[in-house]
């Protein structure tokens, strides 16, 4: 059997646990000083914090984040590598996330970005996957249920269990959500996109 139309997603584990502390105390002080990143939040019903509509100055902002920047773009160079492309990815922006138990993000995609990802800090248990949808579910009218022992390349819906130093990239248009979790600490993530 040949694969047609994969939609790979990279994925490395970052072992700095260093960089991962100082992110994580960067993050927690942004989340008690950024006025409008709070303002935001409560407004659009996040149940937490994010500095998406915020800040856009993270990496000049702080340290970690610029080590960060650095780190993301070495990976970012491999897989666009991975994936044939005839361009080197730029980074574009990149936002904090610290999400409660029970929050959520509904299924979206990045428009105007060619790769997006996330880099998990802080993950207490029950912080609930990430989930990634078959981008040709809307075309598939009649296609029947799958088992669900299927292979993971075959299947609709595939979560990716969060867990500290994990680091996602995918193509932006691959559309992504994160089901609401029921973790008692707040799970510190940091999103990003390629232009």
């Amino acid at each position: 059997m040949r694969q047609l139309f994969v939609t790979p997603l990279f994925e490395a584990k970052i072992a700095n646990t260093g960089l991962l502390a100082n992110l994580a105390h960067s993050m927690r002080s942004l989340a008690e000083e950024d006025e409008a990143g709070k303002r935001w939040s409560r407004e659009h019903g996040y149940k937490g914090y994010t500095s998406y509509a915020s800040l856009n100055d993270l990496p000049i902002r702080d340290p970690a984040f610029a080590d960060l920047k650095r780190l993301l773009n070495r990976h970012a160079a491999t897989f666009a590598k991975e994936l044939g492309w005839a361009l080197k990815p730029k980074i574009d922006s990149m936002w904090v996330n610290l999400l409660k138990g029970g929050g959520h993000h509904s299924a979206h995609i990045h428009p105007h970005s060619v790769l997006s990802g996330t880099l998990y800090v802080e993950t207490p248990a029950g912080s609930g996957p990430i989930r990634f949808e078959d981008p040709r579910l809307p075309m598939m009218m009649a296609a029947p249920v799958r088992l669900p022992d299927a292979p993971e390349a075959l299947r609709q819906f595939v979560d990716v269990e969060p867990e500290p130093g994990l680091l996602l990239m995918w193509e932006s248009w691959l559309r992504h959500e994160v089901p609401p979790g029921n973790a008692r600490g707040e799970r510190l993530s940091i999103s990003f996109n390629f232009a």
